[in-house]
């Protein structure tokens, strides 16, 4: 049986090492929702509406979540 991710594990990893990242640039990012492996967010302010915004999410984002929590199959942009 696979073991549930913690909503606030993933808040934990966002916020101690993806939000500083992002804000930098202008932007943020807010948790939508984690259902079993599967993350869901949504990028906001310059990270938004940036054309680069798929290229955060693969090589940053998703990264970053699936060093720090390996069960993570994927994370979606919404």
């Amino acid at each position: 049986m696979k073991e549930k991710i913690e909503k606030t594990k993933v808040e934990k990893v966002i916020d101690e090492h993806i939000r500083p990242m992002l804000k930098a640039d202008g932007g943020d990012i807010k948790l939508i929702e984690v259902k079993e492996d599967i993350i869901k967010v949504q990028l906001t302010g310059a990270c938004g509406s940036c054309p680069m915004s798929q290229l955060t999410l693969r090589q940053g984002v998703e990264r970053v979540l699936k060093e720090y929590i390996p069960e993570i199959k994927s994370v979606v942009g919404v």
